[in-house]
């Protein structure tokens, strides 16, 4: 408990910290507002029949993502900076309860910020899209319930996925670049590979999966539950990898 106690300490103390955190919140209602913007032109001429206005009002998790999972690695890069790793790993020998202690604040943390962040997101791109004619989202859907959960759960598992990058790394460029690879760039691309790669990794590649979740029907193959459950086996073998590099490695 003391030790839990300190890391957040540490953390609430940190000015990024609460940088990160409005800017997440900032960042994915506005980017989800111009996925509103970019229906208007469309309206009435060239909306798709399957047009899900939860998904719309949520495309700024791609960015928030971003930011969520620089908050939980800076909890760890910021101490490789700053050569602070090397007292509290004197204090707290016991490296993976430290690992565990960190995650924990990280996810705390990260789940206010996402339950924040999807409210606003939501509330703002819906009343966009009614204020527009557009069709909106009903909170009475259970499906959309379901979805806004999702993509909560889906911001604090990137929290704790940057929580491990930055263990892995020990570096927040070096997390940075894994994390726009991993939730950028390879969903970007893997619809171009070839044949069954591409259908694969189109289909269960971690943050593609994860993604699919705060959808109301999903995408692909995996249903909305199935591909947060991708997302958070990946997070879980991500984490159990830097908890063994972080025994392994000296400060």
């Amino acid at each position: 408990m003391d030790l839990l106690a300190s890391e957040w300490i540490k953390a609430r103390s940190v000015r990024g910290t609460w940088l990160l955190a409005v800017s997440t919140v900032v960042v994915t209602a506005v980017v989800g507002l111009l996925g509103v913007s970019a229906l208007l032109p469309e309206w009435r001429t060239a909306l798709p029949a399957d047009l899900d206005p939860v998904a719309v009002g949520l495309k700024g998790v791609l960015v928030g993502q971003v930011l969520v999972a620089c908050l939980g690695a800076q909890l760890v890069t910021g101490e490789y900076a700053t050569g602070q790793i090397v007292t509290t790993l004197t204090v707290a020998p016991r490296r993976t309860a430290l690992l565990a202690a960190k995650t924990a604040v990280a996810a705390l943390i990260a789940t206010a910020t996402a339950v924040v962040t999807v409210v606003v997101a939501h509330a703002a791109s819906q009343g966009a899209l009614a204020a527009a004619g557009l069709p909106s989202a009903d909170l009475g859907d259970p499906a959309t319930v379901r979805a806004l959960l999702c993509a909560t759960a889906y911001l604090v598992l990137t929290a704790v996925l940057g929580v491990g990058f930055g263990t892995l790394t020990r570096s927040s460029a070096g997390t940075l670049a894994i994390v726009v690879t991993v939730a950028l760039l390879v969903p970007a691309l893997a619809p171009g590979l070839p044949g069954a790669v591409g259908d694969l990794a189109a289909s269960y590649w971690p943050t593609t999966a994860g993604q699919a979740s705060y959808t109301r029907d999903g995408i692909g193959v995996l249903s909305p539950v199935g591909g947060l459950a991708v997302m958070a086996v990946f997070t879980l073998w991500t984490t159990v990898a830097a908890a063994a590099t972080l025994r392994a490695r000296d400060a």
